[in-house]
């Protein structure tokens, strides 16, 4: 039986990708911080679906914890097939005024982590020929909107290198690149979303659903949802200065 990967798997997509492909039939290896949460889900997800789940309490911005999950993807005797770089967070306040340890733990989870996952579970799956790795980024990588933008950026074109450079194998590697979904992430960086009408969430579960049909699919970017997939198309194609400037909007008022 396959076993996947997914850091941040406690809650938002990190949790519904663990249901999808525990549903699927996958086995689990699920990171993150809040041990006792961790082993929750993994119970749960355990007894629904007679699947079996691994924890790994890990926190990715600390270099021996982000060691422990690149040792357990490393492992070809229990190989990794699919892997979902999920976690992360983000910061409410401007680069002018916040605080530079929290910044340094935001370029940790959302490109050193990623990145050094993704390097040591690509030998296994390339001795393979098989395998999956799915970067969660978002659509502000297509706008300026700050530090969160500028890495999501990096997951983003680091998600179309790979997949060009593994084109010719049966390595899959996909960029979901959501809008605003309905989960933690708002409430846990202390960001404004009241002011957001409803048509602008989109449902998590459908999120996920839509990004595994674009990884079996074998395509590298996935925008749920046709609001983010009209706006980050204008993004990509209006000129760079109008662009910058609906960023700093977006950004200032979720301040």
């Amino acid at each position: 039986m396959a076993t996947a990967l997914i850091t941040g798997a406690t809650a938002g997509i990190g949790a519904a990708y663990a249901k999808l492909l525990a549903k699927e039939g996958f086995d689990l290896v699920l990171v993150a911080r809040d041990l006792p949460r961790l082993k929750g889900v993994a119970k749960e997800l355990s007894k629904l679906y007679k699947i079996k789940a691994e924890t790994i309490k890990a926190d990715l911005t600390k270099p021996a914890q982000l060691a422990k999950v690149e040792k357990r993807l490393a492992n070809n005797s229990k190989p990794i097939e699919v892997l979902i770089n999920n976690a992360g967070f983000g910061l409410k306040d401007s680069f002018l005024v916040s605080n530079l340890a929290k910044e340094q733990e935001l370029l940790d989870v959302l490109v050193t982590a990623p990145m050094r996952l993704s390097h040591a579970v690509l030998p296994g799956m390339i001795k393979r020929n098989s395998g999956s790795i799915v970067n969660v980024s978002s659509v502000a990588s297509f706008i300026a909107g700050g530090t969160y933008s500028a890495a999501k950026s990096y997951l983003t074109v680091f998600s179309e290198y790979l997949h060009t450079e593994l084109r010719d194998t049966n390595i899959k590697v996909s960029a979901l690149c959501p809008g605003f979904t309905r989960t933690e992430f708002h409430a846990r960086g202390k960001m404004k979303m009241s002011g957001l009408p409803n048509y602008m969430w989109t449902a998590v579960d459908q999120v996920v659903a839509k990004s595994w049909r674009y990884v079996k699919a074998g395509k590298v970017i996935c925008i749920p949802g046709w609001q983010y997939m009209l706006l980050s198309s204008i993004a990509r194609i209006a000129p760079r200065p109008l662009v910058r400037k609906l960023g700093i909007k977006i950004r200032r008022k979720q301040r």
